[in-house]
């Protein structure tokens, strides 16, 4: 084979080797590139998961002091009833007392 064929064929071997490396590296741009916007994508929706969570446990812990809230001033409300039918039911025996007390004063002081 002459030289200028060889040397043809060599130039056209780097010619086409050059055209595989250049594909491959914008081949490799791309897939670097969809890769990314994958990843984007993905920490994206693993922050929102994480907010919806974050906001399902605090709705859940809200709902949770409330009613215990509510459970404390129920039995607040019980025991402020109670007290107060137990002052009731004392008021004749304390007037009764206190009329003692001030008879028997009046008594010591005649």
């Amino acid at each position: 084979m002459p030289r200028p064929e060889v040397l043809e064929r060599i130039q056209s071997a780097e010619e086409a080797a050059d055209e595989i490396v250049a594909e491959a590296k914008q081949d490799r741009d791309e897939r670097i590139a969809e890769a990314r916007e994958r990843a984007e994508e993905i920490r994206t929706d693993a922050q929102q998961e994480a907010t919806d969570l974050k906001e399902q446990r605090l709705e859940a812990a809200r709902e949770e002091i409330d009613a215990e809230c509510e459970r404390v001033l129920e039995e607040g409300e019980a025991e402020r009833e109670e007290l107060a039918e137990r002052a009731r039911d004392r008021v004749d025996e304390v007037t009764d007392h206190v009329v003692e007390l001030f008879q028997e004063d009046v008594h010591a002081q005649t």
